[in-house]
């Protein structure tokens, strides 16, 4: 007797994207993560690894042992993280935090151009998380990298007027933050349209949290924004941002290494990074932001299995 599976009609697509001059897509699904059998999935997850224009205050000696002799010098720190495989470059503006060394626009966008000049894969930007801070060295920062087809963020709703009119001059993409809230994700996505930047230059981070720590609450976010974008919903149907390396070396499993009953520190860190993106891989996420290579590699070995066809 023949089987008939159900499968889900979807009606729409996310939308696909591509960054930097290389052209490296992004998006494009016209079914939910992996289900092969219901739609289309033409582009792999990608993901990005971190880099600092100055010395991490707060990495545990875990995270910098594998850029021990580059932590110091961007350009070298972005060459090497390509050398590991990552399919972006994430680079962290924090020297301009007040609180760090307040640096001037001038200063981070001349950094971001030599790292940006350094590298064959394509740029993310990612500001100091000062809000006000960030709307004034991002214009700046999206003038210098003109021509290098950018992610730049995290634009808010505080702060999108002015790197939004930015980035839309001089060719870039946008990350659209909100927190937690699919309402305030659809309303940003809506205000940055309306200044001009098409809603395929748009990307949006909906805040997340490491595995154990509020991940299934992103998880549910991520969830309903990805049915809204398959049905219909162009305002939420961008690709999705998860900043995984920040969230999970946040977590005391993953920076403590004076708990020898949890295991060793090197492998359950990795595993809570790995983990935390492979989690958000399943929820709809596109684009994921890392931290330590090891954690890249085990995701990647996921990822891999998981574009296999399941077509039937």
């Amino acid at each position: 007797m023949a089987v008939t599976i159900a499968k889900e009609r979807w009606t729409s697509k996310v939308a696909e994207e591509a960054y930097g001059p290389q052209g490296l897509k992004v998006g494009g699904e016209t079914t939910l993560p992996f289900l092969h059998f219901e739609g289309e999935i033409p582009n792999r997850a990608v993901t990005a690894l971190e880099v600092f224009d100055t010395e991490p205050k707060d990495y545990p000696d875990i995270l910098k042992e594998p850029f021990a002799d580059v932590i110091n010098d961007p350009v070298a720190w972005a060459k090497k993280v390509v050398e590991y495989g990552a399919d972006m470059v994430a680079l962290r503006l924090m020297s301009a935090h007040p609180d760090w060394n307040n640096a001037s626009a001038q200063d981070v966008a001349k950094t971001a151009k030599a790292v940006a000049d350094a590298i064959d894969v394509p740029l993310i930007v990612i500001g100091c998380g000062v809000e006000e801070k960030d709307g004034e060295i991002l214009p700046v920062v999206a003038e210098a990298l003109e021509g290098k087809k950018a992610l730049i963020g995290c634009v808010t709703a505080n702060n999108y007027k002015s790197i939004t009119a930015a980035a839309n001059g001089y060719g870039h993409y946008v990350i659209a933050s909100s927190p937690l809230d699919i309402n305030l994700c659809k309303q940003l996505n809506i205000l940055i349209n309306e200044m001009g930047l098409p809603l395929d230059r748009i990307a949006f981070d909906p805040l997340v949290g490491a595995l154990g720590y509020g991940i299934e609450y992103a998880y549910s976010i991520m969830e309903r924004a990805r049915m809204g974008a398959l049905t219909g919903d162009k305002t939420l149907a961008t690709p999705i941002v998860a900043f995984i390396g920040q969230e999970a070396w946040k977590a005391k499993e993953a920076k403590d290494a004076d708990v020898p009953e949890w295991g060793p520190q090197a492998d359950r860190a990795i595993l809570w990074e790995a983990t935390t993106a492979t989690t958000f891989a399943i929820a709809g996420a596109n684009i994921f932001i890392m931290r330590h290579p090891e954690s890249v590699k085990r995701f990647n070995a996921f990822v891999d299995e998981a574009m296999k066809s399941n077509a039937y």
